[in-house]
């Protein structure tokens, strides 16, 4: 199959989709920093890097098989501004131009849970209705990238259009429901650090915002938490680099401090023992990026290309799925989890 990568950041989802035969004929990335990063492995593809509004697609007609990528999520993400509609980073209007001009067969929009939120549910909605009226069967889904062997804790919605038939998720392949545990942060990192962690110390907090778990919570300086490595990893963000780089605890501190905190204690002051926060390198591991994977740019740029993608590990599955069922294998509900996009979405609006 052929594809086209939209905000492809850099590449993720191709690195993901490629395992799956599907080969990306077209990159658009307006950041020079990832499109570098794309080049290096997937150096074949078209790579455009500039803003998508600039570009006519109408050549691509009959050539891609399959559109994907995930508009700019920052406009419905609950840790920016929601400005929703009116933020003028809201590209979904750009996703559903190139889906008229080019005419795949299939498409697989990636984004943040935020849009299925009652505060966004009336947008997912019009976009859903936009995406119907072009002639797509559409099914959507809030995957956890844990239940899918990432060892991250990282929530995202996948909207897939199909033209001919229904689309159905893939079952988790580990967790609860399966024979499979979760794969934990302890498997992929360790206390010895690979790569070289940033200089940001970690600091007790002066007013600590605690949680029964010792790794969630307010407790620390910046929006790095310490990591549980019996566990999957917290999600990778975009904006780590500095004090928001999630942390390894190796003098196990965490769990102490907040049983004292728990029990009424008074805050602990000063840096913590031990502490060291994630490299570039631990990050694009717990992302399921390939090990020895390069990343153009300042090591600032380089953190929010980790951390803005989606795991290659859980694309792969998305994209195994969808050309699965597009060359006609049979599809059980026991093995593929329906689509959300039913009573719980449309009674939210009615």
């Amino acid at each position: 199959m052929r594809g086209l990568d939209l905000f492809s950041g850099p590449g993720g989802m191709t690195l993901g989709f490629k395992r799956a035969g599907i080969e990306p004929l077209v990159c658009v990335e307006k950041r020079k920093d990832a499109v570098e990063t794309y080049s290096w492995h997937t150096p074949d593809a078209d790579h455009f890097c500039s803003d998508i509004r600039t570009i006519d697609f109408h050549k691509y007609a009959g050539k891609i098989d399959i559109v994907y990528g995930g508009p700019p999520c920052q406009p419905f993400s609950t840790g920016g501004l929601q400005r929703g509609t009116s933020d003028p980073r809201n590209m979904f209007p750009e996703f559903i131009r190139v889906l008229s001009e080019v005419k795949p067969a299939v498409f697989v929009a990636e984004n943040v849970p935020g849009l299925t939120t009652r505060k966004r549910i009336q947008y997912l909605v019009g976009l859903i209705t936009e995406f119907e009226e072009m002639g797509f069967n559409v099914s959507w889904r809030v995957l956890y990238s844990a239940d899918y062997g990432v060892p991250q804790k990282r929530r995202r919605l996948f909207i897939v259009g199909f033209r001919d038939g229904d689309f159905w998720f893939p079952n988790p392949t580990h967790g609860p429901t399966t024979n499979r545990l979760y794969k934990t942060s302890g498997e992929i990192i360790s206390h010895e650090p690979f790569g070289e962690p940033p200089d940001c110390p970690v600091v007790f907090a002066k007013y600590p915002d605690t949680r029964r778990s010792p790794y969630a919570g307010q407790v620390y300086n910046g929006g790095g938490r310490p990591i549980d490595m019996a566990a999957p990893c917290h999600t990778i963000l975009a904006a780590a680099g500095g004090y928001k780089t999630h942390w390894i605890d190796t003098q196990n501190i965490a769990v102490e401090y907040n049983r004292h905190l728990l029990s009424g204690g008074e805050p602990w002051s000063g840096e913590v023992p031990g502490a060291r926060r994630m490299t570039i390198e631990e990050s694009a591991l717990i992302q399921s990026f390939p090990a020895g994977m390069k990343f153009a740019g300042s090591r600032s740029s380089q953190y929010t290309q980790v951390g803005d993608a989606v795991p290659p590990d859980l694309a792969e599955v998305v994209a195994r799925a969808v050309v699965e069922q597009l060359e006609g294998g049979s599809v059980s509900p026991l093995t593929h989890l329906p689509s959300e996009n039913q009573t719980p979405l449309f009674a939210a609006v009615s």
